[in-house]
């Protein structure tokens, strides 16, 4: 399996999981691609990569960031926002409970 098959695959089975928390699918596409990426990812990003509008895309990093799971971060240079997803395992698990 290619890496590319591999993160595909991990952001379509966190989509389909997730949604047994009470988050909706698309939601849980964007966390699992920004946990994928090894750099912070703009909106286009995020919309080119899973195939989403830009209201569908800036939606749901909003609520993610509403969670706490997901946060800003900039880059030098650039004036686009990008985004981050917190990996400390035992910290997203606290967010996610408390919000089901």
């Amino acid at each position: 399996m290619q890496l590319s098959e591999a993160k595909e695959k991990y952001i379509q089975t966190w989509g389909t999981f997730a949604t047994n928390w009470g988050i909706n699918r698309t939601m849980a596409q964007v966390h699992a691609l920004l946990l994928a990426s090894g750099k912070p990812l703009s909106t286009d990003e995020v919309m080119e990569q899973l195939e989403i509008s830009r209201g569908n895309a800036n939606m749901n990093l909003r609520a993610l960031m509403d969670w706490g799971i997901v946060k800003k971060e900039f880059v030098k240079g650039d004036r686009k926002e990008y985004f981050v997803a917190e990996r400390d395992v035992w910290f997203l698990f606290k967010q996610i409970t408390k919000r089901t």
